[in-house]
């Protein structure tokens, strides 16, 4: 049965178009796992940058919060004169690194930013993913039409026509009316689905 629909499509003069689909998917595979990679590659950049930022970011809220507690007391006069010249101290080292902590951050920040650049890259190789697919479908739609007995496209004709007529209101009495799941799956079978 293959090598009479073989032979049927190379006297029909579909060979030359069915390789190139044959050599497209090939193609859409290469690209799709282009695409896959990428998009693993930017993950691991976010997640790698997401490790380094927070522990800073953490430590940064940790210092404050610390230093907060310790400014209260002071006001509530409860601090040592040794106790506030260490909390000026450590306040003084706090505001220092909290300058290199942001830059540490932002840095981060940007490593994010700059990972989503592969959206821009594989949407387009996307893009062309799905007009090689819709190729794709419209030359293997061809070659079914054409493989296809005429009493058979002529009945996918009617009904495609039947249905310009609007939703049917009542099925009683009408075996051109798909009522079923199981009805739309032996459509689409004879269809060739």
């Amino acid at each position: 049965m293959t090598r009479k629909l073989h032979d049927s499509i190379k006297e029909l003069g579909f060979d030359s178009s069915l390789q190139k689909v044959a050599h497209s998917i090939p193609d859409a595979r290469d690209r799709l796992t282009y695409v896959a990679q990428m998009t693993e590659q930017a993950a691991s950049r976010v997640l790698n940058a997401t490790d380094i930022a927070r522990p800073v970011a953490e430590k940064i809220e940790a210092d404050a919060n610390g230093l907060g507690a310790r400014w209260d007391k002071l006001y509530a006069n409860q601090l040592t004169t040794e106790e506030f010249k260490a909390l000026a101290g450590e306040t003084r080292g706090f505001l220092k690194s909290a300058a290199d902590s942001s830059r540490t951050v932002n840095a981060q920040l940007l490593e994010i930013m700059m990972a989503q650049d592969f959206q821009d890259l594989t949407g387009q190789v996307i893009k062309k993913v799905v007009e090689m697919a819709r190729l794709l479908e419209v030359q293997l739609l061809e070659v079914l039409l054409e493989v296809a007995p005429e009493d058979v496209i002529q009945q996918e004709k009617d009904k495609v026509d039947s249905l310009l007529n609007g939703p049917v209101i009542s099925s009683e009495g009408r075996d051109d009316v798909v009522t079923s799941q199981g009805q739309v799956d032996d459509l689409l079978e004879s269809l060739g689905f």
